[in-house]
């Protein structure tokens, strides 16, 4: 048998395989995802080579670093962690990666600023059905929706009862967001006709004018924690805010506390939340992200009465997905135009 190559070498000869046949031929694109909403396929098919991984779940890491190579541009979800190693793979030719997120947490930033890759991302089209998710999981957490829901099946419905299944109302309440950008902004203005007594936010710096809109009131995140009968996450992931919902922050809150996340799973500690709830120091939380994702099924947050958990599902909206899926494509065009795209990461 002919000895077998080293991967490197093997690398570096499909990446020139790819650059002799780009030099006629359309710009290259690897999709990681069939599954994107096909309107923003059609326009990269359009005027580039597009190649998909064929399966309805993330791609290998092992696959990606092989489809990638030689490719112009990469069209990725947040399941794909696009670093040194992808990029490496990918060679030099790459010109651009763009998210059909709006987190970019999953790509090497650093690594991209170095190489001079362009970045991508759907900032501001997912901003109404991630405020409306983040008040529906609210709503099913502070009302029991989903604890009241098991007792019809389970046969703990017996009859009606004065105190049974109730849940802490919004009116009157004190609400606290971490985060007051443009998700923020949506969630306390929909918060805000619930009449609650108060709409705080803890930002780096204080946003008057769009708080004046909500009435909302700026305050330090310890005065948050400690005066909240809501406190919602809806902040980025950074080093600042890893990890900042610790067992310090949670042993802060008030007991009737209910706490919702919809931002990302890292800026919590989980098992500080599992230990929270357990204990009954908080009242309750709603997720739409954890860590990992999906959840295994062993979680011991999973055992719990006093979480409501959801699978990552803030913009599944079917119009905010079509239209993340052509928001995504027009950045990647842009990024092969050498134009200005539609929603670019600094970097």
């Amino acid at each position: 048998m002919p000895p077998r190559l080293p991967f490197g070498q093997v690398r570096n000869f499909l990446q020139l395989g790819h650059r002799i046949r780009r030099m006629s031929s359309k710009p290259s694109v690897y999709v990681t995802r069939p599954d994107v909403d096909d309107s923003g396929l059609e326009l990269l098919r359009k005027s580039c080579q597009v190649s998909t991984w064929q399966e309805t779940s993330p791609v290998p890491r092992s696959e990606l670093i092989r489809e990638v190579a030689g490719k112009d541009a990469l069209y990725c979800a947040l399941t794909d962690k696009v670093d040194k190693e992808v990029l490496d793979a990918a060679g030099p030719q790459l010109k651009c990666v763009a998210t059909i997120s709006v987190g970019y947490d999953h790509i090497d930033m650093e690594e991209c600023r170095k190489r001079g890759i362009r970045v991508g991302f759907t900032p501001d089209v997912l901003t109404d059905a991630t405020a409306e998710l983040t008040l529906a999981l609210l709503l099913a957490t502070n009302r029991r929706l989903f604890e009241a829901n098991k007792q019809v099946y389970n046969g703990g419905w017996k009859s009606w009862a004065p105190m049974w299944m109730c849940g802490q109302g919004l009116k009157g309440s004190r609400v606290g967001l971490l985060g007051f950008g443009r998700i923020g902004q949506e969630i306390a203005a929909r918060i805000a006709p619930f009449k609650p007594a108060e709409i705080t936010y803890t930002t780096r710096s204080p946003r008057p004018q769009e708080a004046a809109a909500v009435n909302a009131r700026h305050v330090d995140f310890d005065e948050m924690l400690r005066n909240s009968d809501f406190i919602v996450a809806c902040c980025a992931l950074t080093p600042q805010t890893k990890e900042i919902f610790n067992a310090s922050a949670f042993q802060k809150m008030k007991s009737n506390c209910i706490f919702i996340n919809t931002a990302r799973g890292g800026v919590v500690d989980q098992k500080a939340l599992y230990d929270a709830l357990k204990t009954k120091q908080i009242q309750a939380a709603g997720l739409d992200v954890t860590t990992p994702e999906p959840l295994p099924l062993d979680d011991p947050l999973l055992k719990l009465d006093n979480v409501v958990i959801l699978p990552h599902i803030g913009s599944a909206d079917i119009e905010t997905r079509k239209e993340m899926s052509r928001i995504t494509a027009r950045n990647i065009l842009a990024g092969l135009a050498n134009k200005e795209m539609e929603a670019e990461v600094k970097l």
